[in-house]
């Protein structure tokens, strides 16, 4: 089994080039949290709790098929001024689907964003962080950011206690860092734990959280 980091190395940063991994560059002590595979109903609203308690903005990457089970609770993300991003309509791995069913896939996400929301920056995220290179190639083309991470939570693993879940967060995260977390039901036991403390540990050493 692959060992997931939780800090992006600088070295495969590099190597891909092509993808955002973090906003180190900017000024200020900004911090980028985005939240994948929701909008779930308890867990999203959640987090759109949490992020209102400490006037947070977050990115949410938006599977599309959950957009659909779910409209009111991605109206309420959008209400609340985050920023979406897609996440494909099925959450697809990128090396199990050819080129024209995985493309189809981001789109009919995007369509379904749509109905609800004005796409006014066009934000993907690779479910597993998989996208081989015809695929970046046909998004980009297609006018789409794509962004991965700097810190990964790890919230959805079942082997990753709350206690470390927050500690990856903490330990790995500093100006421009772009943070997983996962609005969804396996990673809520440690989100509920973990993200409270983000916030409040950031926003006590004068953080802000920023959407993309």
């Amino acid at each position: 089994m692959d060992i997931i980091p939780t800090k992006t190395p600088n070295s495969v940063k590099l190597l891909f080039p092509n993808y955002t991994w973090d906003f180190y560059a900017k000024k200020g002590k900004k911090i980028y949290l985005t939240f994948d595979d929701g909008p779930i109903p308890d867990v999203t609203e959640f987090v759109l709790d949490q992020l209102q308690f400490f006037g947070a903005k977050a990115t949410f990457f938006c599977i599309g098929e959950n957009i659909k089970k779910h409209p009111n609770i991605f109206k309420k993300i959008i209400a609340n001024e985050h920023s979406i991003g897609n996440h494909t309509m099925n959450h697809l791995k990128a090396r199990k689907n050819k080129l024209d069913v995985y493309i189809e896939n981001v789109f009919e996400c995007e369509k379904k964003i749509a109905e609800h929301s004005i796409i006014e920056n066009k934000l993907f995220r690779p479910p597993y962080g998989q996208l081989s290179k015809s695929k970046l190639t046909t998004l980009k083309n297609a006018g789409y950011k794509i962004i991965l991470w700097d810190v990964l939570s790890k919230d959805w693993d079942k082997n990753t206690s709350p206690e470390e879940c927050l500690h990856n967060v903490i330990s790995n995260s500093k100006n421009g860092s772009i943070v997983v977390f996962h609005d969804s039901i396996k990673a809520y036991r440690n989100l509920q734990y973990a993200l409270p403390k983000v916030l409040e540990y950031f926003t006590e050493k004068e953080y802000t959280f920023d959407s993309i």
